[in-house]
């Protein structure tokens, strides 16, 4: 009767991690969704597609941390770089009105 009870706690720890094995990868793999892709594969790990969108989602690799605010970035740097070359233009070409010609 006790090495039934020790192989049903086995069977049912397997079971377990078989069930969040998305979840494990996603944390081995150090994904930044980790708690999303856990509780996502918690509530809808049941249905067989939900876990295999779980395991997918879990070996896809890291998203760029913050894609949006790069962009921004990059716009504004584009965008100084642009007004600093007008504006030195610009300057240039008042000064060389202001020259008296030789």
């Amino acid at each position: 009767m006790g090495s039934t009870l020790i192989v049903q706690i086995v069977l049912a720890v397997c079971a377990l991690a078989l069930y969040f094995l998305p979840s494990i990868l996603a944390d081995r793999r150090q994904r930044h969704d980790v708690l999303t892709i856990a509780l996502f594969n918690a509530c809808v790990g049941w249905t067989v597609l939900g876990w295999l969108l779980a395991l997918y989602w879990a070996w896809q690799p890291n998203p760029p941390v913050n894609l949006a605010g790069d962009i921004v970035k990059t716009r504004r740097v584009v965008s100084m770089r642009a007004f600093s070359k007008s504006l030195l233009d610009h300057v240039q070409t008042r000064v060389s009105r202001s020259r008296p010609p030789k």
